[in-house]
Order: C-alpha cells, then sequence, then structure tokens
C-alpha cells in the first residue's frame, strides 16, 4: 500500500507539472499571437546608422507597444523603395531625395518620420593634393555612389558651375575607401559616421601613424547648400490610408523613438546591441558611428521625427533644380501627424525628445576600427 501511494503522489506531481507548462505554453502563445508583425527593410548593413531600431527590438520597447518587429537589413544591391513597393517590409529607411525620385516615377511612398536632422554627407581629399577648395574639383577623378545616393554631390558640383557629366571624371565608388586610399580618386564620397572614419583608422605610411582630420580636407555637402534630408521613414501611401495601419505606424514610431532616445544617452551600451546584431565592423569604428550618428539626430527642436517644413522644402528644391526629380515635389510626399502622436505619447512620459543639451563625445578610432 505504501509503494501504491507514493506511485500515486508522483504520477500526480508528474500530472500537475504538465499541466502548469502546458497552460504557460498557451499563455505565451497567446501573447505572442496578440503582437502585430510588422517589418522594417534598412537602407544598408547592420551598423549604428540604425542603432534605434535595433536597441528598440533589444530594449523591449517594440514588444511593450505590441509589435513583433522584424528588421531586414539591407545591401548594395537592395533598394528599400522596391522592398516596401513588393509588400515585403511595411516600413523603409531612406534618404528623402530617393523616395522623391521614386514618387517622381509613379510610385506613392510617403514619409512618416524624419529621424535624421541634418545630412552627414562629406567630399574628402587628401590635403596633399592642393583640391582645398569645391571648384578645384574640375577635371579630377571625383568618387560618387549610386543607388540614390549620389544626389547631393551632382548638385553640388552644378552649384559650383560644373556639369558632373562632363567637368569631372565621376567614378562609381564602392561603399568603402580604398579606391582613395590607393590615389585611384582626387576625390571621395564619405559620411561622417562611417567612411571618413575609414581612412582615420589607416596608417599614414608617411608617419606610421594613423591618419588625422589635419591630414584631410572634409567638404561637407550641408555647408556647400546641397545637404538633404536622409535616413527618414516611409511607408506605401495606400497601407497608411488604413485606421488600423496608423495606429501601428504610431506604436512604431513611439518604440523607435525610444530607442534612438536610448542610444543618445547610453552610446556605449547602444553600440554593443549593434554589435551583438551585426559583428562585420570594429567595436571603435561603431562607436565613432553612434557618435556621429547621434549628431545628425540629436538635437532636433521640433522633435525627434517631425518633418521640418523647411527642410523639406529645401531638398525638395534642390533635387528638382538639379533634376534628382522632373516634376515638383508636393507635400503629399511626406506627413507629421502619426510621429507628432508618437512624440507627444513619449512627451507625457517625460522623456527628452528634442536632445537640446546634446553633446558630442571623444570618440578614439584604432587601427582598422578594432
Amino acid at each position: 500500500m505504501r509503494r501504491r501511494r507514493l506511485y500515486l503522489v508522483g504520477t500526480t506531481l508528474v500530472v500537475v507539472a504538465v499541466a502548469i507548462a502546458a497552460s504557460l505554453a498557451v499563455t505565451s502563445a497567446s501573447q505572442g499571437q496578440g503582437l502585430t508583425k510588422v517589418t522594417l527593410q534598412s537602407k544598408w548593413v547592420v551598423q549604428a546608422q540604425f542603432a534605434g531600431y535595433y536597441a528598440a527590438k533589444d530594449k523591449g520597447y517594440y514588444k511593450d507597444a505590441g509589435l513583433d518587429v522584424t528588421i531586414k537589413a539591407g545591401g548594395p544591391d537592395i533598394v528599400p523603395e522596391q522592398v516596401v513597393l513588393g509588400k515585403q517590409a511595411e516600413f523603409g529607411i531612406n534618404w528623402m531625395p530617393s523616395t522623391l525620385a521614386q514618387r517622381d516615377t509613379g510610385n506613392d511612398l510617403v514619409n512618416i518620420a524624419q529621424v535624421y536632422a541634418r545630412s552627414g554627407t562629406t567630399e574628402v581629399t587628401f590635403k596633399s593634393s592642393g583640391i582645398n577648395t569645391f571648384k578645384k574639383m574640375r577635371g579630377k577623378k571625383f568618387g560618387v555612389w549610386i543607388f540614390g545616393n549620389e544626389f547631393e554631390q551632382r548638385a553640388a558640383l552644378v552649384k559650383n558651375g560644373m556639369d558632373p557629366d562632363k567637368d569631372v571624371k565621376l567614378v562609381k565608388q564602392n561603399f568603402d575607401m580604398l579606391a582613395f586610399l590607393k590615389g585611384e580618386l582626387d576625390a571621395a564620397s564619405a559620411m561622417t559616421y562611417n567612411e571618413l572614419a575609414q581612412v582615420l583608422e589607416v596608417k599614414n605610411p608617411k608617419t606610421g601613424k594613423l591618419y588625422t582630420l589635419k591630414d584631410l580636407n572634409v567638404f561637407k555637402y550641408s555647408d556647400l547648400g546641397t545637404g538633404m534630408l536622409q535616413d527618414g521613414i516611409f511607408v506605401r501611401g495606400d497601407w497608411i490610408k488604413d485606421p488600423k495601419n496608423q495606429a501601428t505606424a504610431v506604436k512604431f514610431l513611439e518604440a523607435s523613438f525610444k530607442g534612438w532616445i536610448y542610444c543618445r544617452n547610453h552610446l556605449a551600451e547602444c553600440t554593443n546591441i549593434v554589435l551583438k546584431n551585426g559583428p562585420a565592423l570594429g567595436a571603435s569604428h561603431q562607436r565613432w558611428q553612434m557618435n556621429e550618428v547621434n549628431a545628425l539626430v540629436w538635437p532636433n527642436r521640433l522633435g525627434i521625427g517631425i518633418m521640418d517644413p523647411v527642410e523639406f522644402k529645401r531638398t525638395a528644391t534642390i533635387a528638382k533644380t538639379y533634376k534628382v526629380i522632373k516634376k515638383p515635389a508636393s507635400k503629399a510626399a511626406y506627413r507629421s501627424d502619426l510621429a507628432k502622436k508618437a512624440v507627444a505619447n513619449l512627451r507625457k512620459q517625460g522623456i527628452d525628445v528634442t536632445g537640446k543639451s546634446f553633446k558630442k563625445r571623444v570618440v578614439k578610432l584604432k587601427e582598422g576600427g578594432k
């Protein structure tokens, strides 16, 4: 009898344990089923350029908002607008000129949040080249990207009295600085947060030490008057007309903005989140990038993600003037109401959405960006 009772007690415990496990599994499944699944198509590979989105996912901000977000990395052969138009992603990230060019051909895409408040594009020359003004680019081998990244460069050349197709030798530049370092380019396109750092991570053969900014002429397109809006979030026009999708978009923006705010306040931690998702680039390179990207997002007097009409008009005017688009861009290219709702929700939580007191930190690069 004693053995029989022990057996029954053991069996009962097993049954209870199985029941509890099943209950937990059902609860977990039901919670997962309650999340709205959406996809974000990134402009480029995993790097701190998109840190806010990876932080929002890592810190659980998307999940807290009721979203199950998949972040798809981009690459040289991926056009975010085409991915969104093909309904392979609800949200996409790209520069405003590229989105305007797509709209100009009849594709209904709408910017719903302008995360980057300023342009980070530059053209770099070595001081030893003697190209110390932009007008001295005439007749030079001028590195330029494609896939919608080249508009600021072409506009600056035109503004300085040059025909991009005749007065300089346009060279299709890879998304690195190898050709520039080898002397195959007189000038190279470089983002403040990426390619510029690539030069500063290489030893100057004449000194045996890393190159410094003193070795370079860095022409910022924002200073040249052709800086254009970059890294905005866009969606399909027909998709965002649905009130349910608008609600989803507000949740997505609120969580994403919260991720960017986290990165503003936690540079090292956010860098580590990026490295965890894509360790291809070195730690010092990613820290540099995180620091420089923060400087493009912050401060933002209107609140993160809210389009500045003045900046949009400047970008649209440059795009039309320098033939990026044939027809004038309309205000239908963007809407700010969803970003404003997201920002308002964050303000109610006592969260700083402008970063008025933001200051860049000092980041030391290591050879090879390690």
